[in-house]
C-alpha cells in the first residue's frame, strides 16, 4: 500500500495550495436545528504538498483515512433538520481534528497495521506546520458557529458524528452504534435510552471506544470546557455502506436529537453536569 515515490513536504512552504480547499466546510451555517453537527474525519483528501502521505489509493479508501459513511449521515441531518454542520475537508492522517495536536496519535506513523511514511520522524515544527494549516482554522470554525447560537441567544448542543469497522484485529464487534461520553450525560442518558428501544439494534455505550480516559479533543474542549451538552456517536460502517442506510441513521438520529433536546432545562451551560 506504499508509494515509493513519496517525499517529505518543505516545512515553510504551504501546506495547501491556492486551489485545494479550506481546512473545513460550514454547511447551513444559519440552520435553526439547536445542536451543531460536528465531522472531524468527513473527508480522506490529503493536500498535494504530502504526495499521499507516501500511500496509494487504495490505503487512502480505508478506514485509517477517514470514517467511511458518516459524511453521507451528516449532510442528509442537515438537510431533514436544518441543522449546522462543520465538517473537515482533509484526512485525519495529516492531522486528527479529533486528538490534542501535539499528542503522539494526531500524526501516527502507523495506523491499522499500515505503515505511513509521510508521518515518520516528523519534527515539532512539521506538525505545527499542519496544525497551523487544517488543525486551528477547523476548531476556529466549530468555536464561531458556536459563538453563532450564543449571538441569537441560543445555547446550542454538539454532537459529533463518527463511524467504526465492523471487525477490529479478528474481533467482529456486535454493536450497531455506539455513544460515547464522559461526565455530562445530558444528552448520552436520553439517547441511549432512545436507540436501546429501536428493536434489532444492538447500542454500545462508550463502545467500542471508551471516552472515560479521552484523547478526543472536539467533545473535551467545544463541549465539556464550554459546558454545553454534547455527545459522540459512532454508527458501524456497514450500517450506512449506501444511500438507504444513511438516510435511516439520519431519520432515527435526527428524530432523537430533536425530542431529547425539546426536554425543558437541557439547552444551558452547565460545568457540573453530570450523568
Amino acid at each position: 500500500m506504499l508509494d515509493k515515490h513519496h517525499k517529505l513536504e518543505a516545512v515553510g512552504a504551504p501546506l495547501l495550495a491556492p486551489d485545494e480547499p479550506p481546512a473545513f466546510e460550514v454547511i447551513n451555517p444559519e440552520g435553526n436545528a439547536p445542536y451543531l453537527l460536528v465531522c472531524d474525519h468527513a473527508s480522506s483528501r490529503i493536500p498535494a504538498s504530502l504526495n499521499q502521505l507516501g500511500l496509494n489509493e487504495a490505503a487512502l479508501r480505508e478506514h485509517i483515512a477517514w470514517d467511511i459513511g458518516i459524511a453521507d449521515v451528516a449532510r442528509r441531518l442537515v438537510a431533514r433538520y436544518d441543522v449546522t454542520l462543520v465538517q473537515s475537508a482533509y484526512s485525519r492522517l495529516v492531522i486528527d481534528l479529533n486528538r490534542y495536536p501535539n499528542h503522539s496519535s494526531a500524526t501516527p506513523d502507523l495506523s491499522g497495521g499500515i505503515p505511513i511514511p509521510g508521518n515518520l520522524d516528523l519534527s515539532s515544527a512539521d506538525v505545527l506546520h499542519r496544525a497551523d494549516a487544517i488543525f486551528w482554522p477547523y476548531h476556529n470554525a466549530v468555536a464561531a458557529a458556536l459563538q453563532r447560537f450564543l449571538a441569537r441567544g441560543r445555547v446550542p448542543a454538539i454532537i459529533s458524528l463518527h463511524s467504526f469497522t465492523p471487525e477490529y484485529r479478528g474481533f467482529r464487534r456486535p454493536w450497531h452504534v455506539g455513544v460515547l461520553w464522559h461526565g455530562d450525560g445530558r444528552m448520552a442518558a436520553p439517547l441511549l435510552a432512545g436507540l436501546e428501544a429501536i428493536p434489532g439494534l444492538c447500542v454500545g455505550e462508550n463502545e467500542p471506544y471508551s471516552a472515560k480516559s479521552p484523547l478526543g479533543y472536539c467533545m473535551d474542549v467545544h463541549g465539556m470546557g464550554a459546558g454545553f451538552p454534547h455527545v459522540l456517536v459512532e454508527i458501524r460502517q456497514d450500517q450506512i455502506a449506501d444511500n438507504e442506510g444513511a438516510i435511516q441513521w439520519a431519520d432515527r438520529l435526527g428524530a432523537l436529537f430533536t425530542k431529547i433536546l425539546a426536554q425543558p432545562g437541557l439547552l444551558k451551560v452547565d460545568h457540573h453536569a453530570a450523568g
